[in-house]
Formats: structure tokens, C-alpha cells, sequence
């Protein structure tokens, strides 16, 4: 019978920690979880936690999402490798973080497992998170930035059904700047992967807006064959 393997040098402990965007035609937000464990007991956070040894690193990084904020199926990327030797108080543990996109309008969280509470924040205003946890919220915030312009994961935070004007809110609450209405509307309609509808949006007291849906099956064939998405 052989003898299980054993090995010369200790092990890190491994995590995953996922940032979680979500838009509500105003402003992008975050998703952080209240700590309702030593350390740093009391602090808001990014939802994550340790990868068993019977999983992958997204099924870790899905189940903790599902456990400490009940989001299931939602976009979700792999980010960066985070092991700075004392950024954990605990022990050494080495961190792969995500990036999650949610849709707001159908999003439902509540705080499970070790999380006392789980609430969405404005992008610009945070609470000081526990950990590094701040300096993986900055980077995570970059890729979407620059993902933003050459890949169509915008979509991702929008209703299935949106108006031309909530599309320009979105780039411009994540971009952190202002778009000349009739150039970004000419160059979105040019790129032909967004589908017009026979419904309209009334929005105060503007007259009502035309609907629109984006079409990921004509963006996959249209990438397989060297398109190039660009805002």
C-alpha cells in the first residue's frame, strides 16, 4: 500500500476573492460583504474565501459568490494572482481574484455563511476595505475600464432590453468621463449588434425612448471571422 505523499516545504493557503460590479443607469457600484469573522471582524470586504482541494479555482470562486451573497450565474473572469507574504494576518495565503458582472434589475443578495451583510456601494465612495482588499478593487476596476472599449461585456450590466442613452450612462460611469451623444450613438449603431425593438422606455418627463437588445450570436460569428469590437 503506498504512503501518501508528503512534502519538504510548507504550503501557502489558497483564496479567491471576487469583485463584483453591478450599473443602475446612474452610477457603477460594488458589491462588499460585511465581515462577521476575526480578523477584521466588522469590515466590509470582498466576497471570497479559501479553495477547497476538491475544486477548481472558479468553482471556489462561484461557490463563495453563492455563499456569502446568493449571486449564481454571472459573468466572471479571472483577475490576478495577489501574494504579498503578510497581506493576510492569518497565515500565508495567496489570493486569485475575479471580476463579476451583474445585472442589478434581476440581482437578489443576501448575506450568508461568515458574512454579516452583503450591500452595494458606489464606486467612488468605498468604504475602506479590510485586507488588500482596495488595491484588488483598483485593478479590477482598470480591466473592466479597458476591457470596456474592445470587448462588449458592457452588456453584461444592462438590462436585456435598454435605451441608447442608459448604453452611454454605463461607458460613461465606468469610463469617468463625459460622451458626445451624437458621436457615441453613430459609432454603437455602426457596429450592427444591436438589435431595435417595437418597445419604447419612458424616463420622466422625456418623450419615450426606442428599445434596444444587444445580439451575441452575430457578435461571436462576426469575432470568428476577425471582427474587432471597438468604442
Amino acid at each position: 500500500m503506498s504512503r501518501p505523499s508528503t512534502y519538504a516545504y510548507p504550503r501557502a493557503a489558497l483564496t479567491v476573492d471576487c469583485v463584483v460590479f453591478g450599473f443602475d443607469e446612474a452610477e457603477l457600484k460594488v458589491l462588499l460583504i460585511q465581515r462577521g469573522l476575526a480578523p477584521f471582524k466588522g469590515r466590509w470586504a470582498l466576497p471570497g474565501g479559501f479553495v477547497r482541494v476538491d475544486e477548481t479555482l472558479d468553482d471556489a470562486a462561484r461557490r463563495e459568490l453563492a455563499e456569502e451573497t446568493g449571486l449564481t450565474n454571472v459573468f466572471l473572469e479571472q483577475l490576478y494572482t495577489f501574494g504579498a507574504v503578510k497581506r493576510d494576518p492569518r497565515e500565508r495565503v495567496v489570493s486569485v481574484a475575479y471580476y463579476a458582472l451583474v445585472k442589478l434589475a434581476g440581482a437578489h443578495t443576501r448575506a450568508a455563511t461568515d458574512a454579516a451583510d452583503a450591500r452595494w456601494f458606489p464606486i467612488s465612495k468605498p468604504p475602506r476595505p479590510a485586507f488588500d482588499h482596495a488595491g484588488i478593487l483598483a485593478l479590477a476596476l482598470a480591466r473592466l475600464r479597458g476591457k470596456l472599449r474592445w470587448q462588449p461585456i458592457g452588456f453584461e450590466l444592462l438590462p436585456e432590453k435598454f435605451t441608447l442613452s442608459q448604453l452611454q450612462h454605463l461607458y460613461e460611469a465606468v469610463l469617468g468621463v463625459t460622451l458626445d451623444k451624437r458621436n457615441f450613438r453613430k459609432r454603437v449603431l455602426d457596429l450592427g449588434l444591436l438589435v431595435p425593438l417595437r418597445e419604447t422606455h419612458m424616463a420622466g418627463a422625456h418623450r419615450p425612448a426606442q428599445l434596444f437588445r444587444f445580439d451575441p450570436e452575430k457578435y461571436a460569428r462576426l469575432a470568428r471571422r476577425g471582427f474587432h469590437f471597438e468604442l
